[in-house]
């Protein structure tokens, strides 16, 4: 018995967010929106895909943005990442305390915080 990898994150968001959250992450980070299952798109929420990754918006009522929790995307190319982010209105804070990696934090719409790594050449 194993752990073979990771399905998906899911981070909260706000009743009526959809839109917005559509808006951030298939127009500004390229992700491709995936249909939930009927059950489960009743409740509202997105889902979104880009090569391996997941990530599952839920609704929830009370929701208060992850500020300290936060997945941590890899990209390729980061500082034409960054850039795409900073054109569209996202603030990009850079973090140089990991060794061997580019990396910035930004925030979606409704305030998750994400981290943007990339190994450094070499």
């Amino acid at each position: 018995m194993t752990l073979t990898s990771l399905d998906h994150v899911q981070l909260a968001a706000p009743p009526g967010s959809e839109p917005a959250l559509r808006a951030y992450y298939v127009d500004v980070l390229g992700m491709t929106e995936v249909p939930k299952p009927p059950v489960l798109a009743a409740r509202g929420g997105c889902w979104f895909e880009a090569g391996e990754v997941r990530l599952h918006l839920g609704i929830e009522p009370d929701f208060r943005p992850s500020r300290k929790a936060h997945p941590g995307l890899r990209v390729t190319g980061i500082e034409a990442y960054a850039r795409r982010l900073t054109a569209h209105g996202a603030t990009v804070t850079w973090d140089d305390n990991l060794p061997g990696h580019d990396r910035f934090y930004s925030e979606d719409p409704v305030g998750n915080r994400l981290e943007f790594l990339e190994d450094q050449p070499g």
